[in-house]
This record gives C-alpha cells, structure tokens and sequence, in this order.
C-alpha cells in the first residue's frame, strides 16, 4: 500500500479549487480534482464522488479485490465492497480503530 492521496468532500469543486489555491493536476468536470499538495494529492470530491462523510487517506494498491481480503483478515471493516467508477476501482473500509479510509487502483 501507498498513500496515494487525501480524499476530501467538498459541496462545490470550483469554491474549493479556489479555497485550496493549489495547482489542479487532473479534473473531471464537476466531480473530482486532484490538486499538487507538494508530496501528497489532494483529491477533492463534489457530491456525485463523496465515498466517505469526512477527509480520509486514500491508498493506491495494486489489486483492491485482494488488499480488501487481506486487510478484513486483519480486522479491517469493509463499508463499500470494491466498485468500479470511470477512472479507478475503490473501496471504502474502516480500520480497528474506527477510521475510514479509501484503497483504489487507477486505470
């Protein structure tokens, strides 16, 4: 697993675009922004995009199908099984401790 980004939920992508001021590395029109945070992606996502209710790491594996098997084997929570959406498969899981965080894999 690699911190791939931070997963944030936002109401209007061009007012966060705006708020966070940082240079907009990819876009899909009003769902989704990954903005250069300098070491670390800030992926901002409007409503059609919110995966979780609060900012969440968001980690880049190389088969989610697998790491979600591995991680539930490890006490991991699974909240949305693996999906497919237009750019990545994701998953949503909770850890032991109670924190939500997000596995994908781009195509």
């Amino acid at each position: 697993m690699k911190l791939g980004n931070v997963f944030i939920p936002v109401h209007d992508l061009d007012e966060a675009i705006a708020f966070y001021g940082l240079p907009v590395t990819f876009r899909d029109g009003d769902r989704f922004a990954a903005l250069d945070g300098g070491g670390v992606t800030l992926a901002l996502a409007a409503p059609a995009e919110h995966v979780t209710a609060a900012c969440a790491p968001s980690y880049k594996v190389g088969d989610v199908r697998q790491a979600v098997h591995d991680l539930e084997a490890r006490g991991a929570t699974v909240l949305t099984p693996p999906e497919t959406g237009p750019h990545e498969t994701r998953a949503v899981l909770r850890d032991p401790s109670g924190n939500v965080f997000v596995l994908y894999t781009s195509f």
